[in-house]
């Protein structure tokens, strides 16, 4: 939660927790962890999740690929998976992201869901086999890889939300939220100044080099893709550009309407209700987002995902939630791929409600100068 800004088709996607934490550096898939079942009910630290990113290419040869698009300020890789079946046709793209924000931890589960989930569907599923044909899915599973793995380190740590780059000279705090560090009405609401707090903006758009490590994937790619989706918690929303309330997105009624039928999707898995509406109406201004940039840029599905729950348990949220929070994120996230697909390869066939399949599974321009 407190998050910051977000037309093609694709997808970007450690220690076992003991009570919680673990040290960073130990290692995944060993024990009881072997077990699949198992895997997907936990969180895990950075060095598995890379563990599992191995583990997805060497197992799906045939689909599933690597990219390193950046490094972080402490010189870590930020990951990809690509993922889809090969084409001698330009594909359509979906992007996916988690972990923008360190804390929020089931974010990078949800991402580890969804690639486990579409290498098992394509294989039966001739819906999810016809979009892994028309489509590559590129997910990031953790982005703000520094902060991640500093959430990891004790208790007095996992509640952190920046990136870990030091404040400007005469600062001694560190982290930019990088959700408000993206070039998209940058600094004018919704942000702090102070470097001290929660969402510290950067000293200028732009600022930290993981928020300009999606900016250039996304600026090369922005033809091809159809929809952009970053995953955070918690809150239970599904938001839509901007984050500016005097701003509107060109195709709001559209969002709206496909977001509403993503929330009945969620809702038809485990009854949970989810909230769809954008930033300044159902949570609070907010600029700078990576949601708002790939609006701006002409990706014309844009959302953010407030995952489980409304507040109960926040950012540490239980093991036990884990799946049925992954469950229902899937079928709302679904929803929105298989239009963003039908409309693209259908054109006017495509409508909000899509097929049953789905429903089952489940004006102004950026013309301020930025400082």
């Amino acid at each position: 939660m407190m998050l910051c800004l977000g037309s093609v088709g694709l997808v970007l996607l450690a220690l076992t927790v003991q009570n919680g934490h673990g040290a960073p550096d130990s290692a995944g898939w060993n024990g009881k962890d072997t077990t699949e079942r198992n895997y997907y009910t936990r969180y895990h630290n950075m060095t598995e999740i890379s563990d599992w990113m191995e583990k997805m290419k060497r197992e799906n040869p045939d689909v599933v690929s690597s990219m390193v698009y950046g490094q972080t300020y402490e010189e870590r890789n930020i990951t990809l998976l690509k993922i889809g079946l090969n084409s001698t046709k330009r594909k359509k793209a979906i992007w996916m992201d988690c972990g923008i924000h360190a804390r929020e931890w089931i974010a990078p589960a949800f991402c580890q869901y969804f690639v486990k989930e579409i290498l098992q569907r394509y294989k039966t599923d001739t819906k999810v086999k016809e979009m892994m044909k028309n489509l590559d899915f590129y997910v990031t599973p953790v982005l703000n890889v520094d902060g991640y793995i500093y959430s990891w380190l004790n208790n007095s740590t996992r509640l952190w939300r920046k990136s870990r780059s030091p404040g400007p000279v005469g600062c001694t705090c560190y982290g930019t939220d990088l959700n408000r560090n993206f070039y998209a009405n940058w600094g004018t609401v919704g942000v702090s100044t102070n470097c001290c707090e929660e969402t510290y903006c950067g000293s200028k758009a732009l600022s930290e080099p993981e928020a300009r490590a999606v900016t250039d994937m996304l600026g090369k790619m922005s033809g091809d893709i159809l929809a952009f989706l970053t995953i955070h918690s918690y809150s239970q929303l599904i938001l839509v550009p901007y984050g500016h309330p005097n701003i509107s997105a060109p195709n709001y009624n559209e969002l709206m309407e496909v977001g509403l039928g993503a929330v009945k999707a969620i809702k038809a898995v485990h009854g949970m209700d989810y909230t769809v509406g954008t930033w300044p109406d159902i949570l609070y201004p907010a600029s700078g987002s990576s949601q708002d940039y790939a609006r701006l840029i002409g990706i014309p599905l844009s959302y953010t995902f407030e995952l489980r729950d409304k507040g109960e348990y926040g950012f540490e949220l239980p093991e036990d939630q884990i799946q049925p929070t992954c469950e229902e994120a899937y079928a709302g996230v679904q929803h929105i791929i298989t239009y963003a697909h039908d409309k693209a390869f259908y054109s006017s066939a495509a409508t909000v409600t899509t097929t049953l399949w789905t429903t089952v599974m489940t004006a102004w321009v950026f013309s301020a100068t930025l400082l």
